[in-house]
Formats: structure tokens, C-alpha cells, sequence
């Protein structure tokens, strides 16, 4: 091996011995705190969504591609609807979940043990009715108000949709007792078909407009769409609920449909979380519901959603960051999980190197007495040679042998060029204690 190379790894052996604990200290805090921490969301979350063919299953799909993006599994778990969401994630069976903004009941605990990333989106009330039915009450054949549905089959979904709780709140404050209609819980699919069959008079339901069920019944002949006129005082005596328009031909332009404006109520959905779902995650879908949501529909401009304003449950910070602020400045270059990592252990790491600065001064000590203490533990040596010439007690013969073996031993040292003068100098010593020895 040349003699440059071996002086190089001796050196770097050297540094790494005098850095090595200060490393090994600064590892082990690193690991404490990523442990602590726990920056890196796991691979797996579950998101609670609704029925077959709903909106929320669809939006769910969507949410599960957006994420896969990112290397997050999402598991979708299907559901009766808003309010069986709310309490999948009171259980714990779920970590995120769509639910409707009135068809659940708040508890006290639910604003400490879950948040809202923003509310997404409207559903309306579709309150869809058969024309043959309507006109057993009018001759035109249409309803516009709800004490119209008294003696009719109504099917208002199942009691985990919430569309039960939200239908009784807006019978009550109708003076239309439950009794007063002919009520049913199916769900869905099988609620669709009898409707179809002519089995029930009106289906009720709250959805977006993307749910094919309401793409398709809003272009079923026979069928309408019930007005709500009194859309607006619906807005002020229900702070869940909003006046919308349903505007005319936005289902089918070429087609008319449908022919007039049609006003409506609707609450928002919001995308609820666990407490202790990650919070890469909670950001995670948040910048998802931004690129989701964020565009123009029939009863929404564009950016008007996600939002925070609407929220019956204290905002995620994380969800809130990604709605009101821009993309940090890492996500825009780095990949997500180098950002999160970063943006998550940057305060770590800021403590950590202002404690590890003033214990790195002693590295350059260390690293000098090691180098030094390859050349100087053989001074001790020349000195007992020292002693024992003074004292006259060995013969010559031997102390110049003891010189020779010092000396060849000192031939073997390697030092880094910086220190060489104190390996020459020792050399030098040697050669004046020889000097000194008597002629033989």
C-alpha cells in the first residue's frame, strides 16, 4: 500500500474516532426524535363513503387514485350514508369519512375527538315525485311544498343516509307530522326500482350531482323535480342549509332539461377526520380535496370549494393551511415525502444543531491529541534510554541497541503532513541522546 494512501486512512480513522461519539450522540437523537415524532404518515387509511353508485363512492374513487399518487393505500369502506359515516369514525373503523352537514347530530365529544378539513361540496335535497301521483293533488301535476306529500308514499333512505333526520326537521317546522305520510326507509337501489314500478310516489335523497342515480332520474320521463319556493327562508331557519338554483338546461342543454330553473336546498359535505389520523395524511387530503373540488358545478363556481367557512367542527390546521395558503415552498420541488419529512423535523433538527455546535469544538482536540499521542508516547521511551545512560548502569552496547529499536520503531509512525515536524523532531532527539552516548 503507498505510504500517501496509508497516511490517508490513518487520518480519516483518526477524524472518525475523534467525531464517532459526537455522531453517534447526534444518530441517536435523530432517531429518538424521528420515533417521537413519527414524521412518515402510514401506508394505509380508510375513508368512509356511502352507498353503491353515490356520490361519495365516486368522489371516494377519486380521493384513492389522488393518494396512490403518493405511495397511500385508501381503503374505501362503503357505508348507508352520512350519518353510519359519523359514527364509523366515532368507533374507530374509519379515519376519514364524508358527512353531511344536518343529517347527523353533533355530540360534545365530537369536536374534541374529530375535525373538518372544509366542507367540499353541496348536496341538495332531490326530492323527485311521479307525475300520475302529483296529479291525484293538483291538475298540473306538479308539488311545490312539502304539506303536498301528505297521504303519499314517501321513501325518505335509510336511518344511516341522515336523510331521515334532515326530512323530519323540515316536516316539523311544516307542522307535518310523520304520520301525516306514508313513510319508508329503503335504501337506495331498491327504493329507485319500486319507484320506477310505480310502488312509491316520491324519492327522497341528498347527493351531488355527479351521483348517476340523480344524472338519471332527472331524465326519466314522468318523473320531476320538486320546486322549493320558499328556498331562501329554508336558508334562514337552518343554518345547515343554503338557497340553490338549479339552473335551467344544465343537465342537457340540447335536450331542455330541465325546461325551468328549479330551487332547491342543500347542505355541504365535509370531509371529517379522526383525531389521531396522521397529519401528513389530514394535509395529504386536503391538497387532494384542491384539486377535486375546486372547479366549476351546477351549483358552485369555480374555487368557491373547499372552503372553510361552513365547517361545524374545528378546522384541521393542516387543512386549513392547504385551503387559505399556497403549496409550500418544498412540496413545489421535492417529492411529498421528502418535504413532509423536512418540514416536519425541521425544529429537531434546528435544536439539535445548536446543542451539537458547541460539543463539535472538541472534536479538533481530540483529533490533535490523537495524532500527537502517536508520536509521544515514544518520548517516554527515549527518556527511560536517558535515565539509564546517566545512571551508568547498562552497557553501552545496550543502549545503543534500545536507540536502534526506538528508532525503528519510530520509522513505522505516520502522522498527516501537518504533523510531521513533531515526527522529525522526535527523530532529531534521538539522534542528540546517540550523540551523548560515551565512545566505545
Amino acid at each position: 500500500m503507498p505510504q500517501a494512501f496509508r497516511n490517508t486512512l490513518l487520518s480519516l480513522r483518526d477524524l472518525l474516532i475523534s467525531a464517532g461519539p459526537l455522531a453517534f450522540l447526534a444518530v441517536g437523537l435523530l432517531a429518538l426524535a424521528y420515533a417521537w415524532l413519527k414524521p412518515t404518515p402510514p401506508k394505509q387509511v380508510t375513508l368512509a363513503t356511502g352507498p353503491a353508485q353515490s356520490a361519495y363512492e365516486e368522489f371516494g374513487k377519486r380521493y384513492q387514485k389522488a393518494l396512490a399518487a403518493d405511495g397511500i393505500r385508501v381503503v374505501l369502506l362503503p357505508s348507508e350514508g352520512s350519518s353510519a359515516n359519523l359514527q364509523l369514525l366515532r368507533e374507530g373503523r374509519a379515519d376519514l369519512a364524508f358527512v353531511q352537514g344536518g343529517t347527523a347530530e353533533l355530540q360534545a365529544s365530537d369536536r374534541e375527538g374529530l375535525s373538518s378539513l372544509g366542507s367540499l361540496f353541496v348536496e341538495p335535497l332531490w326530492l323527485f315525485y311521479r307525475e300520475d301521483a302529483a296529479r291525484q293533488r293538483n291538475r298540473s301535476g306538479r308539488l311545490d311544498a312539502l304539506p303536498q306529500l301528505r297521504g303519499l308514499r314517501v321513501n325518505v333512505g335509510t336511518a344511516g343516509s341522515g336523510v331521515p333526520t334532515l326530512v323530519e326537521k323540515l316536516l316539523a317546522a311544516n307542522r307535518i307530522a310523520p304520520t301525516d305520510l306514508r313513510l319508508s326507509q329503503l335504501g337506495q337501489t331498491p327504493a329507485t326500482v319500486g319507484f320506477l314500478a310505480g310502488k312509491l310516489d316520491v324519492l327522497v335523497f341528498a347527493s351531488a350531482p355527479e351521483a348517476p342515480m340523480v344524472q338519471m332520474l332527472l331524465q326519466t320521463p314522468g318523473v320531476q323535480l320538486m320546486d322549493f319556493p320558499q328556498h331562501e327562508a329554508y336558508g334562514r331557519r337552518f343554518a345547515f342549509l343554503s338557497p340553490v338554483t338549479l339552473p335551467r338546461g344544465v343537465v342537457d342543454l340540447a335536450g331542455d332539461v330541465p325546461p325551468a330553473d328549479v330551487r332547491l336546498v342543500a347542505s355541504t359535505t365535509a370531509l371529517l377526520a379522526q383525531g389521531g389520523t396522521h397529519p401528513a395524511l389530514l394535509q395529504l387530503f386536503a391538497q387532494a380535496g384542491q384539486a377535486l373540488h375546486s372547479g366549476a358545478g351546477w351549483f358552485n363556481r369555480a374555487r368557491e370549494f373547499p372552503n372553510t367557512r361552513l365547517s361545524e367542527l374545528p378546522m384541521a390546521p393542516e387543512a386549513d393551511r392547504a385551503i387559505n395558503e399556497p403549496v409550500p415552498l418544498l412540496q413545489r420541488y421535492l417529492p411529498f415525502w421528502i418535504a413532509n419529512l423536512i418540514e416536519r423535523m425541521w425544529l429537531v433538527l434546528g435544536i439539535l444543531l445548536a446543542a451539537l455546535l458547541p460539543l463539535s469544538r472538541i472534536v479538533p482536540p481530540l483529533y490533535q491529541f490523537r495524532v500527537r499521542s502517536r508520536v509521544f508516547r515514544w518520548y517516554g521511551r527515549l527518556r527511560e534510554i536517558e535515565t539509564d545512560m546517566e545512571s551508568g548502569q547498562l552497557p553501552m552496547a545496550a543502549l545503543s541497541q534500545a536507540l536502534d529499536q526506538l528508532e525503528a520503531q519510530v520509522e513505522k509512525v505516520s502522522v498527516p503532513l501537518s504533523y510531521a515536524d513533531e515526527l522529525y523532531a522526535l527523530r532529531n532527539h534521538i539522534q542528540l541522546v546517540r550523540q551523548r552516548l560515551p565512545p566505545a
